[in-house]
C-alpha cells in the first residue's frame, strides 16, 4: 500500500481542507492518507480552538486513514523545526509523498530543497536587530535563489523541501495551489471556502455566527463549534499574567527561546496590560514578529525549558490518535519497519515527567484546565466509524 502524507492543524477542519484531502488522493494515487496533526497547541503560538481528539475524529470522518500527533516540541516552533519534525514523522511512517498547500506551485520544491539543504544554519547569520528573522530570510532567498517569499505557506513549503532533502529516502513533493481564501484572511469571502482564521474569529466572537460558519465547514464541525467549549488565548491570559508576575527575572530568562533580554521586556509591560492582544502589542518591536512572541508566551505559560525540548528531539516516538480500517491494515504492513516506538495508549510510565510523552502530558494538563477533558490517559486511539 502506498501512503500520502499531510501536515495539518485542522483548527478547525473546513471546506478548504476537504479540497486538500481529495486533491491529495488524486495527485498522489495513494491508497492511504496519513496526517501528522499538531496537538493542543499550534505552530503560531496559539491553543487549538478544539482539542486534538475532536480534530482527529473530524480528520477520520472526512477521509484520513491514520492520524498521529506532532509533538509539542515541533508543533510550537519556527517553520524549519516544525517542518523537520513533521517530515521525519511522515518518513518514519513510510509515506511516499507529501501534498501541501502553497500560493506558488511554480517553484520546483524538490530542486530548491536540495539547494537549501546544503546551506549552513541560517539562524547564526541573521543578526540585524532592526528586522525580523523572517524578513532577513526572505532577503536571503531573493538574493541567492531569486525567490520572493511573501506568505507563511511559501516559507513552510520551502521548509518542508529542505527537511525532505535531508532524508535518506526523500518523499515526492506535490504542491497544491491554495483555493480562494488566503491563510490569514479574517473574514468570510462569500464562497464555500474560508480561512481557519476567519472561522475562529466568528466562532469565538459571535454567538449568532453559526449560520455563516455552516457554509464553510462540514456539518460535524459546525456542530462541534456550537456545542463544545472553544479555547483561545483569552482563557489562558490570567494564568500567563500570573506566571510573568510571579517568576523572578533570572528564572524567566532561563525559559526556552527567552533570548536577548526579552525577560526584562515581559516584566516591564505586564502590569500595564489587561488582555493578551494588549500584551503582544506592548512586547512588539521590529525585531520580533507577533508569531515569535506568541510562541514565547506559550513557553512562559507552560514553563518550557530547553532540556524538555531536546529530550523529545533525541527520543522520537509516534503517538497514534486514530485510524480507519485501511489505516490499521497499513500500520500492520509497516510496523516492523518503524524506527521509533509506536504509542497507542499513554501509560503512567510513558506519561511520567521523564517518560517519552512527559512534556506532552504536562502541556495537555494545562489545556485540560480550560477544555475540561483528560487529553492522554485512558484515551485509546479513535477508530473511524
Amino acid at each position: 500500500m502506498k501512503a500520502v502524507g499531510l501536515v495539518v492543524e485542522y483548527n478547525p477542519l473546513h471546506n478548504g481542507h476537504l479540497y486538500h484531502l481529495q486533491a491529495a488522493k488524486q495527485r498522489s494515487g495513494a491508497d492511504v492518507v496519513v496526517a501528522v496533526m499538531s496537538g493542543n497547541f499550534l505552530q503560531r503560538g496559539e491553543p487549538a480552538i478544539l482539542d486534538k481528539w475532536t480534530r482527529a475524529q473530524a480528520a477520520l470522518a472526512h477521509g484520513v486513514d491514520l492520524v498521529v500527533e506532532l509533538p509539542f516540541a515541533a508543533a510550537v516552533a519556527p517553520a524549519d523545526r516544525f517542518a523537520s519534525g513533521a517530515i521525519n514523522l511522515l518518513a518514519a511512517l513510510q509515506c511516499d509523498s507529501l501534498v501541501f498547500g502553497t500560493e506558488n506551485t511554480a517553484i520546483d520544491y524538490q530542486a530548491v530543497g536540495r539547494q537549501l539543504a546544503t546551506l549552513p544554519n541560517l539562524h547564526e547569520y541573521f543578526r540585524d536587530y532592526q528586522q525580523t528573522y523572517a524578513m532577513q530570510l526572505n532577503h536571503f532567498y531573493q538574493a541567492t535563489l531569486h525567490l520572493n517569499i511573501d506568505s507563511p505557506n511559501q516559507l513552510l513549503g520551502l521548509s518542508y523541501a529542505t527537511a525532505n532533502a535531508k532524508l535518506a529516502r526523500p518523499l515526492q513533493l506535490l504542491p497544491l495551489a491554495r483555493k480562494n481564501a488566503q491563510y490569514q484572511d479574517t473574514t468570510l469571502n462569500g464562497t464555500a471556502i474560508a480561512s481557519a482564521t476567519a472561522i475562529r474569529r466568528l466562532a469565538l466572537g459571535q454567538t449568532t455566527a453559526s449560520q455563516a460558519i455552516a457554509t464553510v465547514v462540514p456539518p460535524d464541525i459546525a456542530q462541534a463549534l456550537q456545542q463544545q467549549k472553544l479555547v483561545s488565548w483569552a482563557d489562558f491570559f490570567p494564568y500567563l499574567r500570573y506566571r510573568i508576575l510571579s517568576t523572578p527575572t533570572a528564572e524567566l530568562g532561563q525559559l526556552y527561546q527567552m533570548t536577548e533580554g526579552l525577560e526584562y521586556r515581559f516584566h516591564s509591560v505586564i502590569k500595564n496590560v489587561t488582555n493578551f492582544p494588549e500584551l503582544l502589542r506592548a512586547l512588539k518591536t521590529k525585531r520580533y514578529t507577533y508569531t515569535r512572541l506568541q510562541r514565547l508566551c506559550l513557553y512562559v505559560l507552560l514553563n518550557i525549558h530547553t532540556p524538555a525540548i531536546r529530550q523529545v528531539e533525541q527520543q522520537p516516538y509516534i503517538h497514534l490518535l486514530g485510524f480507519s480500517q485501511r489505516g490499521q491494515t497499513y500500520l500492520h504492513q509497516i510496523k516492523a519497519q518503524l524506527d521509533r516506538p509506536l504509542i497507542a495508549r499513554v501509560s503512567q510510565k510513558i506519561g511520567a515527567e521523564a517518560g517519552l510523552l512527559g512534556l506532552e502530558v504536562r502541556v495537555d494538563d494545562v489545556y485540560a484546565q480550560i477544555n475540561g477533558h483528560e487529553q492522554n490517559f485512558n484515551r485509546p486511539p479513535l477508530r473511524a466509524k
